[in-house]
């Protein structure tokens, strides 16, 4: 495994690795379940989100990132551990050469606590990239150019929205809302208007199977099974996309508020290259329905959706792997 490069995107809800030569080998949710009696890690990943709302009380289901930063150390390195041995396997000669996206309005303290995770994880050399460059590189943005580039790249924590030139960020603003923030308003809406709890699993495939940024004409239709509110009973309903859109522009209008911010900072030159070329949409956000004509609509630059958003940053990364020397400048690392 001589020389071997790994490329995290370490996110909210999913976190995926990218290793040299190889493509994406890894894509698992950010979830680690521990006993609390003995705190040893019983399951990471898919084995773990499948627990969650579901484990008696001496097991808790935990996400290690929350809103983009380690929330809890131990879990953290635990998860990047697991990474790397399924990316690498268990047995290396080598310490890998690690870059990991993080966001771009990260502190030095949060800087810290995942570069000591990764360390303790057994990376080597390890390089913390912003995600917004990380995503507008697997955007195939020409970044090193002096061209203004909108990226707007929302995952399950944060939302960052960034203007990148010269492979550096002009102006950003990291928000943190973003798709865990649209199932908490799809859950809230479900108990209001439905008198139905649902979990936070529930919630989520509501947003993703039914989700829309805007009215559609033909509603998406789905059964939604939870506890009644009231008489604590297992019950189910229908729910269609058009009953869900307002809960969620809830939420999407935040982020929209925040890419005018971006916009008003962003000097003139590079503006006038943003609304001829619109913004470009990235994370597993973007892929709800008609956010892109939503976007275009509330800030009258023109919104496009990479394709394959889920994979945007980590293949970002992995590219900067290769090109360290052109943009060295955007890095921090051990």
């Amino acid at each position: 495994m001589a020389g071997k490069k790994v490329a995290i995107d370490l996110g909210t809800a999913n976190s995926l690795v990218a290793v040299q030569g190889r493509g994406v080998v890894v894509s698992e949710p950010t979830v680690v379940a521990i006993s609390l009696d003995d705190k040893q890690v019983l399951a990471i990943g898919e084995e773990a989100k499948e627990m969650l709302g579901k484990v008696p009380g001496n097991i808790v289901a935990r996400r290690p990132i929350r809103q983009g930063v380690i929330a809890s150390y131990k879990l953290t390195e635990a998860l990047i551990s697991n990474l790397l041995n399924k990316a690498l396997g268990r047995t290396r000669f080598f310490k890998p050469e690690v870059m990991i996206s993080v966001p771009a309005g990260v502190t030095s303290v949060e800087e810290r606590a995942v570069i000591e995770a990764a360390a303790s994880a057994g990376a080597g050399k390890i390089y913390l990239i912003p995600e917004p460059i990380a995503a507008a590189i697997g955007a195939k943005l020409p970044i090193s150019t002096s061209a203004g580039n909108m990226i707007v790249n929302m995952g399950g924590g944060t939302s960052e929205i960034a203007v990148i030139s010269m492979n550096g960020i002009v102006t950003f603003e990291s928000k943190r809302i973003a798709g865990d923030a649209v199932n908490d308003a799809i859950a809230n809406h479900m108990r209001r208007r439905h008198n139905i709890l649902v979990g936070e699993q529930m919630a989520e495939k509501i947003k993703i199977e039914i989700g829309s940024a805007t009215l559609l004409d033909t509603p998406l239709e789905m059964e939604v099974r939870g506890r009644d509110a009231t008489s604590g009973m297992p019950i189910s309903v229908v729910v269609n996309s058009n009953d869900i859109v307002d809960s969620i522009k809830v939420v999407l209008n935040q982020i929209i508020g925040s890419i005018k911010n971006v916009l008003e900072k962003t000097p003139p030159e590079l503006s006038s290259d943003i609304i001829d070329r619109g913004m470009v949409l990235s994370g597993g956000t973007a892929l709800i329905r008609n956010i892109d004509e939503l976007f275009t609509k509330a800030t009258g630059v023109p919104a496009h959706v990479v394709d394959n958003p889920l994979h945007t940053v980590v293949n970002g990364v992995s590219e900067s792997l290769e090109h360290l020397d052109v943009i060295k400048r955007s890095l921090r690392g051990s």
